[in-house]
């Protein structure tokens, strides 16, 4: 009854608005995992798609051979991200394992792969990235000229700034704009780095909830504006779409994150539609298809 209620919104905004009549969007944050299957098919993934008018999207499969599915559908709207998890709880063990150099070796070798992620970097669980398995990522992504999706949760910027720093020709995706750091932090990584795009999927009502980019209107708080005004070419929007969120993974559930797909984008386009149109363009669309070099072809 709950999932039905969440999709409620959705389902009401599809009937009552074509896909045609909604600005062409660029998810840089997308899932298709074994679980999301039982529920959405790749067909019925790339129909939500299509509903939304998401002309781009970057997504990671688990296992990784997951996203080629939609792929195989759709090439020109999914861009396919490998990612080393095959089973759930690998994001907190992906660092130790020693196979995956070899197993991102070969699938980078195929050419069917345009980024790497998400990766999880977290407090707690992964060691430092200067140990041999994130590091050798780094190096297969600068190697193959290819994006790394990074997930970071530390209360300070110092991680990413040393990475970013000690790898100057790495690009990185920096899921949900810093998880749980603030703007002030976030604006630190932004200053420190220049190539990395910080991209703000799940900064919503629903999952950061202490710490979201929007106020109670649904409006951007104004340090975020500022923050995103100061580096109009460098953020980037997400959808992350899983759900139940409190419960993922789980043995008994399936995730059921592709029908809460047109809320989460709903949400972006809400509060996009306040700034100036130039940006407003740069953030939806057209900073994604520049940053993948899809900007000739990408407005479909």
């Amino acid at each position: 009854m709950r999932s039905l209620v969440y999709a409620l919104p959705a389902l009401l905004l599809s009937l009552s608005l074509p896909a045609r009549a909604l600005p062409p969007f660029a998810d840089t944050h997308v899932h298709y995992k074994w679980n999301q299957e039982e529920v959405t098919s790749a067909a019925e993934a790339l129909r939500i798609l299509q509903d939304n008018n998401t002309v781009l999207a970057l997504v990671i499969g688990t296992p990784a051979e997951h996203v080629l599915k939609l792929h195989r559908l759709a090439p020109q709207r999914i861009i396919p991200i490998w990612s080393p998890y095959q089973a759930p709880g690998d994001w907190s063990t992906w660092s130790f394992d020693k196979s995956v150099l070899e197993r991102a070796r070969s699938a980078l070798a195929s050419g069917k792969w345009q980024g790497i992620g998400e990766l999880h970097l977290i407090s707690g669980f992964t060691p430092a990235w200067e140990t041999p398995v994130i590091s050798g990522l780094m190096e297969l992504a600068i190697e193959h000229a290819i994006p790394v999706l990074l997930h970071t949760e530390y209360s300070n910027t110092r991680q990413l700034a040393g990475l970013c720093r000690a790898q100057p020709g790495l690009k990185i995706i920096w899921a949900h704009a810093g998880a749980i750091l603030t703007p002030a932090q976030v604006d630190e990584v932004m200053a420190a780095c220049p190539a990395v795009w910080a991209e703000l999927s799940a900064r919503d009502p629903w999952r950061y909830v202490d710490n979201p980019i929007t106020g109670k209107d649904g409006q951007l708080l104004p340090e975020w504006r500022q923050l995103l005004e100061r580096y109009p070419d460098r953020f980037l929007i997400g959808s992350d779409p899983v759900w139940p969120v409190e419960r993922l993974d789980s043995w008994d559930e399936a995730d059921t994150g592709w029908q809460q797909y047109g809320r989460f984008v709903e949400f972006h386009r809400n509060w996009l539609k306040a700034l100036p149109p130039e940006l407003e363009e740069k953030l939806r669309l057209t900073n994604a298809l520049r940053l993948f070099g899809r900007e000739a072809n990408g407005r479909q």
